[in-house]
């Protein structure tokens, strides 16, 4: 694996911030690799943009910053069209396909994924989890963190009481990412 950079983002309110918190402590923690994450939101909380830039690596990681993410998470319009220039030749786009439209002007050799994420949470009664359906959605197509350790960082990370729910919402977005790859 070596190193990869990660990029999610949306609108603050969407759970960028805790997806982003969820794979780099499933990566530190429970698959024991090197992790960062920086963070990056508009003046105001809620509605404006934000992103939770992770990088995972095998090595001592000596620059926290992603400046090219392999992997770029899109969970609004905004997100998209601040964030797709940034992305890497050859990487990996994920997008919620009901909030985002992919332009024409991907770098060279990017892979497009696509999870109707918001009406998959919506189907488990909490349009919340739509980050956790992303997460999982995530871990299937990425397979850089092992679903196990991304399974123990949902129930360790998100409030006490909703684990339940959230796991739930991780499956649905990891059987949805599991059947494109």
């Amino acid at each position: 694996m070596a190193t990869t950079h990660i990029k999610i983002g949306g609108l603050g309110g969407q759970g960028v911030i805790l997806s982003g918190m969820i794979v780099g402590k499933a990566a530190a923690l429970y698959d024991k690799k090197d992790a960062t994450m920086t963070q990056a939101f508009g003046p105001e909380a809620r509605g404006s943009a934000c992103s939770a830039q992770i990088i995972v690596s095998d090595d001592r990681i000596l620059y926290p910053y992603v400046d090219r993410p392999n992997i770029l998470v899109t969970m609004s319009q905004d997100a998209y069209n601040k964030f797709s220039p940034e992305l890497a030749e050859d990487g990996m786009l994920l997008i919620e396909e009901d909030l985002v439209k992919v332009g024409d002007e991907l770098p060279k050799g990017v892979k497009v994924y696509g999870i109707p994420a918001t009406r998959i949470a919506e189907e488990l009664g909490r349009k919340m989890v739509l980050n956790i359906v992303m997460t999982g959605f995530f871990a299937a197509v990425s397979r850089l963190v092992s679903v196990e350790a991304m399974r123990k960082s949902v129930a360790d990370s998100v409030p006490s009481g909703t684990e339940s729910m959230n796991l739930k919402a991780f499956e649905r977005g990891f059987e949805h990412g599991a059947r494109l790859v």
